[in-house]
């Protein structure tokens, strides 16, 4: 009963879902949405040693503040599935994007506590557009649109993400109240989805619904395992890369600002990378190979930046070209592989909180190699190794499978289809 009354609530989204210019209002909000949910972060990274500078936080700080939003996700994630089936999880987005601002806000106030207490408030309203976004879009979608539609709002994140660490430095140059000014600039950017995405939910019915039963978060499923350890360790190379990218290059003899937009060409890729992947693989159910080749591909980079860092461009091209397919898998499959929005919800909850769990070990554990060796080397070969694990994992989280729902027994059932 409690399975036809979810599907019965996803047929009444989708019957109150906007047409015409309405639905590309809607789309509008939900890149809005995705915009918001990488640019406050990755922007933090190039302006490191300037905040180590002015406020004489030591090495082992400035890594925890690159590891909190991390430890925030695991934490957080948790939660957004009880938040989401009490209020509705347009709703709640709506909420989230409110706080966001206000949180980076706090983070450019003077006095050190506020970078970091703002930091968690930023990171905690993140985790929940993370994990209220694919169940919005799967709850609103057809089924064959959610991967472009998914690979939609990756492309609004990774293309603000990028610009945001491209652009940090010369802001915090360039700009009154320096790297303050260039962190809490992104408020303006949560505020404008604000406007849009609330009036969009009331005018189409979308915050007042809410999942009639709210969907066990599915611990015991295999295949929700490996969703979840794709999720995080696709997660744990891409922060480590945000994280340290800049410091090996800079290691290597390049200056602070084109370390930053070594880090832009790093996201640009995967910008590209994970617009293109929904066409290439438009009628592929079954995405095996697909999440094994894009984890290959980045691993192949990381081994590059180990063995020859003078070719640490052509290591940013093929780790962004594998690292963006890799995303837009890792969030389709929390899509792909439930059976409705409201386990959709559930499993987004699951695969991001033991995801960003995994992923906070990265900039702490390649951090601690490297003072320990005193060399980039071994901390590299080990995302070589890590990224290999993810390809084998991938190709588990790829297959055309459904989770059954947790009230039933927790093994997949296949849907048929392969690739074509």
């Amino acid at each position: 009963m409690r399975v036809n009354n979810s599907r019965d609530v996803a047929d009444q989204v989708r019957a109150a879902a906007p047409s015409g210019r309405s639905t590309v209002w809607l789309l509008v909000g939900v890149v809005l949405v995705a915009a918001n949910l990488r640019a406050a972060l990755t922007g933090v990274g190039p302006l490191l040693p300037g905040i180590e500078a002015s406020t004489g936080l030591s090495g082992t700080w400035t890594g925890l503040l690159s590891t909190l939003p991390l430890l925030t996700f695991a934490a957080t994630s948790p939660l957004v599935s009880r938040t989401a089936h009490r209020y509705g999880a347009p709703r709640a987005l709506g909420v989230s994007l409110t706080v966001l601002a206000a949180g980076l806000l706090m983070r450019s106030l003077p006095d050190v506590p506020f970078l970091f207490v703002g930091t968690v408030v930023i990171a905690a309203a993140i985790a929940f557009g993370n994990v209220l976004l694919p169940s919005v879009i799967k709850s609103t979608v057809p089924e064959d649109r959610i991967g472009p539609v998914t690979s939609l709002y990756v492309t609004a994140m990774g293309l603000l993400a990028a610009i945001s660490s491209g652009v940090s430095v010369p802001m915090a140059d360039h700009l009154p109240g320096g790297w303050r000014t260039a962190l809490g600039i992104w408020a303006a950017l949560a505020v404008l989805a604000v406007g849009v995405w609330i009036p969009r939910c009331r005018r189409t019915g979308l915050a007042a619904t809410t999942p009639a039963a709210r969907e066990r978060i599915p611990w015991r499923s295999p295949l929700a395992w490996q969703v979840s350890v794709f999720m995080g360790l696709q997660s744990l190379g891409f922060y480590t890369t945000i994280a340290w990218l800049p410091s090996i290059v800079h290691d290597h003899g390049v200056g602070e600002a084109a370390a930053g937009w070594q880090l832009f060409l790093f996201q640009i890729v995967g910008l590209v990378s994970s617009s293109a992947l929904p066409v290439l693989a438009r009628r592929w159910t079954d995405q095996r190979l697909l999440a094994a080749a894009a984890s290959a591909i980045v691993a192949l980079g990381f081994a590059l930046l180990a063995v020859a860092p003078q070719l640490a461009f052509v290591s940013s091209v093929l780790t962004g070209l594998g690292g963006g397919a890799c995303l837009v898998l890792a969030l389709t499959f929390q899509g792909q592989r439930a059976a409705d929005a409201s386990q959709a919800a559930a499993l987004a909850s699951m695969a991001q909180s033991v995801g960003y769990l995994v992923a906070a070990a990265g900039p702490l554990l390649l951090g601690a190699l490297h003072d320990l060796t005193s060399g980039w080397s071994l901390p590299l070969m080990l995302l070589v190794a890590l990224t290999l694990i993810q390809a084998a994992v991938g190709a588990g989280a790829g297959r055309d499978l459904r989770l059954k729902p947790t009230s039933q027994l927790p093994a997949p059932v296949r849907t048929g289809g392969s690739p074509s």
